[in-house]
């Protein structure tokens, strides 16, 4: 069939063979178009979840699509080991009082003493995620859903969660933080300063994108007391964005962004009881503008609080105690580094309170530490010479400490155990042979786990599994239509490979071939591209985007993607924080040495025809190549990208690059737009107006500085959309044939 297009191509002209190649496309399920892709639901992966486990894991709730007439969701308990199927809350129970039709329910919290459920519905998405919403009580031993906050609060309340009793809920209304009985639905307001800017409970901006923090309060364990982050965003400067296209003239909406080295939030941590009364503040050292509480949990008990305080250039995290009666803090272990260090999210207290367990960096490899509460005894739990990626779980009544790692392919991930006192090897848990990509949702006694595993070229499997055996109970969601259809496509499999640039340095990578793939022909390539310390591209693992590039393969390119150093692959510290103060300037020089060892090492690649592209921070390594390496890359497609590091936050930028004024050089080298002026080839920029993330700002520069060196250049806006350029009908495909048409025209498929 490729045969018959060429020769179609070649003697008939260019439309009318268009005209026949779609049609020959659609004739053939094994071949990709881009209205199979965006025009529907034909690949879209089915989900697994919400899950909730009930007490001594004894069976998992779930919801479910109900079988009667009404149109939503029941919620379901499954016994693990059985598979017994109950109803637990049927839909005619989630229909309100007055009304004729059930909530639609998002998710739900089951109170713990499992007698009440806390639905969330109506959600509105809040940045990244639907966060606001209507919060509805249900008693499960009767009644009709009881709406929490009062007609005012409708769709706006945000983060409701039970207390530890269960007789009361929790939440936050307008940047405050409420507390309302479930028996006589009395509502008590424990902060009275909530504004557009003294934000109690929840975050700004950076704080949420940055150290993914959204719910900002917590009940202490016994009910008594609530500790909760405020952060003052008075004083940030203002990034304003404009609508044109909603209404008849435009409006404008604005959010305190702190830049790099500006101004960012004061943030302090206060405790209030949970009957009301004023605040206790904790008395945190230093500048609150410039310091930040990136993790905040009652530390094993309701008389202290734990905090993970980091200082603006986040190269120490101090663990601190707080006493939640006299507001003193106490550091208890301080993680330091010449450059950086991550939040650790694999904190757990330990031995009643008496330890904890700690991720760190500090020995040359993401490792698991047991500390001491004070802090004097911090013993290595991990002490193999590979990376800890993720803590899943702990049983500390048989001893055993559940993480994810992938000692010797950086791109797969496996679940593994060793011993909590580090007495022991790790062990994989994870079937021998099982390559790709594994992730584990623990049950509270790690008795259970539901595992979600999937391949570069096989969509996810979810089943629930037994452990420590890793025996398979049951397939959960196997998706088995979508890989019947991915099957069906022709392709060839995908190839991992390393490349050494310089002595030593080894990238790794993987590349896509065309289904007629003529070993003594050369190929156009296209290069897929992160490379920033926020995304690691090389993984083994389903992504929907393949299958674009499949498609792409099919029409006659190589598509290949490489992580340079500081990419966040499981390869050691050294590997990770080589980039540091140097974001787009190692990484590229890393990029383009990959793309000269891939000439050499495969001849079926074009050197005439190299192309890259990538979103967000990719886009921004998109940039770098075109600018920085004329001669070597002729194509580039740059979506959302960084032109300019001091245009994007704090918080990212300054924890890889430093502050710009003792770094100002890596600013200015590692920012695209200082190169500009040496583009040559073909450019495409693509970004959403109203992108709260990476602003259309950094278009705009670069068109200006690309316009002041009379350079050419392709540009697409998408009016009002965010950062995923996904809002709107029709945007994602548009999106998609806009790519995919500029890289025909500009780097044109097939061998030569």
């Amino acid at each position: 069939m490729n045969g018959l297009r060429s020769k179609v191509c070649r003697t008939i002209g260019p439309i009318v063979a268009l005209v026949l190649t779609l049609s020959l496309q659609a004739a053939d399920p094994s071949l990709l178009t881009l209205e199979r892709l965006y025009g529907g639901e034909e690949f879209t992966s089915e989900t697994f979840g919400p899950v909730r486990w009930l007490k001594r894991d004894r069976a998992y709730l779930i919801l479910e699509d109900s079988s009667k007439p009404h149109d939503g969701k029941e919620i379901v308990s499954y016994d693990p080991e059985s598979g017994k199927r109950t109803v637990l809350v049927t839909v005619d129970r989630l229909i309100p009082e007055g009304e004729s039709r059930p909530l639609e329910v998002d998710d739900f919290q089951l109170s713990p003493d499992e007698t009440r459920v806390l639905i969330f519905a109506n959600s509105r998405r809040v940045w990244r995620r639907k966060t606001r919403g209507d919060y509805w009580i249900l008693n499960l031993n009767g009644g009709k859903p009881l709406k929490l906050g009062g007609d005012a609060a409708a769709s706006r309340m945000m983060f409701a969660k039970f207390s530890p009793a269960g007789d009361r809920v929790g939440y936050v209304y307008q940047n405050d933080i409420y507390v309302q009985d479930l028996n006589d639905m009395g509502i008590v307001r424990l902060t009275h300063d909530g504004s557009d800017t003294l934000i109690n409970g929840t975050f700004d901006w950076v704080y949420e994108e940055e150290f993914d923090l959204r719910d900002g309060f917590r009940w202490s364990p016994d009910g008594l007391l609530v500790a909760f982050w405020q952060l003052d965003s008075a004083g940030v400067s203002m990034f304003h964005m404009i609508n044109n296209t909603d209404s008849l003239y435009p409006t404008v909406s604005s959010i305190p962004y702190p830049k790099v080295g500006q101004v960012n939030s004061a943030c302090r941590v206060g405790i209030v009881n949970s009957s009301g009364g004023p605040p206790l503040w904790l008395a945190l050292p230093g500048d609150p503008r410039n310091h930040y509480v990136a993790r905040l949990e009652w530390a094993g008990n309701s008389e202290e609080v734990v905090l993970q305080f980091l200082n603006r250039l986040q190269n120490t995290n101090r663990v601190m105690l707080g006493d939640a009666r006299s507001g003193e803090v106490r550091t208890v272990f301080v993680d330091r580094d010449d450059t950086w260090v991550d939040v650790c999210d694999g904190f757990r207290w330990l031995d009643g309170g008496r330890r904890f367990l700690y991720v760190s960096e500090r020995d040359g490899w993401r490792h698991a530490f047991r500390v001491s509460r004070s802090g004097d005894d911090v013993d290595l739990i991990t002490p193999e010479p590979f990376d800890v990626l993720g803590i899943e779980g702990v049983d500390e009544s048989t001893g055993w400490l559940y993480f994810i790692a992938s000692p010797e392919e950086p791109g797969q991930r496996f679940l593994f155990r060793t011993r909590l006192d580090g007495g022991d090897k790790p062990r994989r848990v994870t079937p021998a042979g099982a390559a790709g990509t594994h992730s584990y949702a623990l049950s509270p006694g790690a008795g259970w786990a539901f595992h979600t595993h999937s391949t570069f070229e096989s969509p996810e499997t979810v089943e629930l599994i037994r452990l420590p055996g890793h025996e398979t109970v049951r397939v959960l969601e196997d998706n088995r239509d979508l890989k019947m259809r991915v099957a069906a496509l022709r392709r060839t499999p995908v190839e991992f490979f390393r490349v050494e640039t310089e002595p030593g340095i080894l990238l790794d990578g993987w590349s896509m071939k065309p289904p007629d793939f003529a070993p003594e022909k050369k190929y156009p390539a296209l290069f897929y591209v992160y490379g920033e310390p926020g995304g690691q591209t090389v993984r083994d693992r389903w992504s929907r985007t393949y299958l674009w590039h499949l498609m792409l393969t099919q029409q006659g390119y190589l598509v290949i993607s490489v992580d340079n150093r500081g990419t966040p692959a499981p390869r050691g510290r050294q590997w990770r924080h080589s980039i540091y103060g140097r974001v787009g300037i190692l990484s590229s020089q890393d990029q383009a040495a990959a793309v000269r060892a891939i000439l050499k090492k495969f001849p079926h690649v074009d050197g005439s025809r190299i192309g890259f592209w990538g979103w967000s921070g990719g886009g921004s390594m998109s940039l770098n190549m075109i600018f920085r390496y004329p001669d070597l890359v002729h194509t580039a497609m740059a979506v959302a990208p960084v032109s300019d590091q001091r245009y994007y936050d704090s918080i990212y930028q300054e924890r890889y690059m430093g502050l710009p004024d003792t770094n100002p050089e890596g600013f200015k080298l590692g920012s695209p737009i200082t190169f500009a002026h040496r583009l040559k080839g073909h450019l495409l920029l693509v970004h959403g107006t109203g992108d709260d993330n990476v602003h259309y700002q950094n278009t705009e520069a670069l068109v200006n500085e690309l316009i002041a060196h009379n350079k050419p250049f392709s540009m697409m806006a998408y009016p009002n959309r965010s950062h995923g350029i996904r809002e709107g009908k029709n945007t994602t495909r548009h999106l998609f044939e806009l790519l995919t048409r500029y890289l025909k025209d500009h780097l044109p498929p097939g061998p030569h």
